[in-house]
């Protein structure tokens, strides 16, 4: 099986990908960590999007496509995958789209986590306190927030045209959004 799971910052999509790609026997790529490791590895890839990144901007297209699909094909010929944090446009989902046909690679499940304005922020900055991560400062978090309104809240109409989309109110307990999402899914 190959989910994706789509949702503003703050509301639970690492979590929730560790858990059901344990419960699931997916393999988790988290399109977020796989940048932030580029960054600190300090690769060519990592130093081109670290400033981005910062401010809380969307990645180009052409190097998140090419960070994230050589292993989201390769989760699919395995076990399957369950995905966060990409696609962050329509446009990303299109191009991955087009990429993943020719290798049976596409989502057959689209998990969208609905959680309230105020209690995203609510979370970020609690994690920023507890983690440290450098792009959970409040500036930097009220601007991922408008570039998800902008930029990937259209993801859900797209997925929900095609079919594929389950939005799960995510708003409670992480074992509640576990067992509802695993409930959600198809057989």
């Amino acid at each position: 099986m190959n989910v994706l799971l789509i949702g503003p910052p703050g509301s639970g999509k690492g979590t929730q990908g560790e858990r059901l790609a344990h419960r699931l026997g997916l393999e988790h790529l988290a399109a977020g960590d796989l940048l932030r490791a580029e960054v600190e590895q300090g690769t060519p890839l990592g130093r081109e999007v670290g400033d981005l990144m910062r401010r809380g901007d969307l990645v180009p297209d052409d190097k998140i496509i090419q960070l994230v699909m050589p292993r989201v094909v390769a989760a699919a010929a395995a076990d399957g995958y369950l995905l966060d944090g990409f696609p962050r446009s329509v446009e990303q989902a299109e191009e991955a789209r087009k990429l993943a046909e020719d290798s049976d690679a596409a989502p057959d499940a689209v998990i969208y986590l609905d959680v309230p304005r105020d209690e995203l922020m609510r979370r970020i900055l609690a994690r920023a306190r507890t983690e440290g991560r450098a792009d959970d400062n409040e500036e930097t978090v009220r601007n991922r927030l408008r570039v998800f309104d902008e930029a990937t809240k259209p993801l859900v109409e797209h997925y929900r045209e095609r079919g594929l989309l389950h939005t799960i109110d995510a708003d409670r307990s992480a074992d509640e959004v576990t067992d509802a999402i695993v409930a959600a899914l198809p057989d």
